[in-house]
């Protein structure tokens, strides 16, 4: 056996071990059943929203649903289906969502402020649709996803912590990828976006203010119009990125060690 396949094999171990490891701290079953949340849903009404905050959800199928405007802080929907599920303006608030199906899913609007997002999934099954995220609050949000042309605009990622953590070595083996997707207007002040795939990424008129984008790729992003001041860009790829009327581009910092700087279009 060569070294390769050695540390090929070993990787596939760790990341056995933390997929366990996960599974395991969840591993408790769901408190309550797909005809009670229904129940709950049914009986919910503008003036007094399903109230669901705490419960463990998790592993239920639970796509279709209409959760609009519920109350689930603190809610645990890992592993659960919830594919063209509607949560628009619900309460997530410190929610687990790791390993959830959102095939489709409308989060348009909802608070999802410190929830959790790690390996959820995107592709498979018969829906294609991205999730929508559209003026969510995400802040202080731990993600690691693929969201390629995903709709983010006016989402607020405020100290979230997007990137890779690299001293997790399973976990140092996914990034989140944001290519082509939609962020106009969102804003990222403070978060961590290390190593995260932004290529054509639409940041347009976004609050960038101290963002980490240490390593992340931007080639073909548009920054018009957005504030990057003390934005972080050592060792990203800024080939064909577009800073035109930028804020603070002056007080961004790592620009001098970013990849293609000189191919910035301003």
């Amino acid at each position: 056996m060569t070294r390769i396949q050695r540390l090929a094999i070993a990787t596939l171990y760790r990341m056995a071990a933390l997929l366990a490891a996960v599974g395991a701290m969840n591993a408790t079953a769901a408190e309550l059943s797909l005809d009670q949340v229904r129940d709950a849903l049914r009986n919910a009404s503008p003036a007094k929203p399903a109230d669901l905050s705490g419960k463990d959800l998790s592993d239920l199928d639970l796509s279709k649903l209409d959760f609009r405007n519920a109350n689930l802080r603190g809610v645990s929907l890992f592993g659960s289906k919830l594919v063209l599920s509607d949560f628009r303006g619900a309460m997530l608030e410190g929610a687990n969502l790791n390993g959830a199906w959102l095939m489709g899913t409308d989060f348009t609007g909802a608070n999802l402020t410190r929830a959790s997002l790690l390996s959820v999934v995107i592709l498979g099954g018969e829906v294609k649709k991205m999730p929508v995220f559209k003026g969510a609050n995400m802040s202080g949000i731990k993600m690691i996803a693929d969201l390629p042309g995903a709709d983010l605009s006016g989402a607020n990622f405020s100290n979230a912590v997007v990137g890779v953590n690299i001293k997790n070595q399973g976990m140092g083996q996914m990034r989140t990828d944001l290519a082509g997707a939609n962020l106009a207007g969102a804003t990222l002040a403070g978060a961590d976006f290390n190593r995260s795939l932004m290529a054509f990424c639409n940041l347009r008129g976004g609050n960038l203010r101290g963002a980490n984008f240490f390593r992340v790729k931007l080639a073909g992003a548009d920054l018009t119009g957005a504030d990057v001041t003390g934005a972080d860009f050592t060792e990203a790829d800024l080939d064909g990125t577009v800073f035109r009327d930028a804020k603070g581009f002056a007080e961004a910092k790592g620009l001098d060690r970013a990849s293609n700087l000189d191919r910035i279009v301003r």
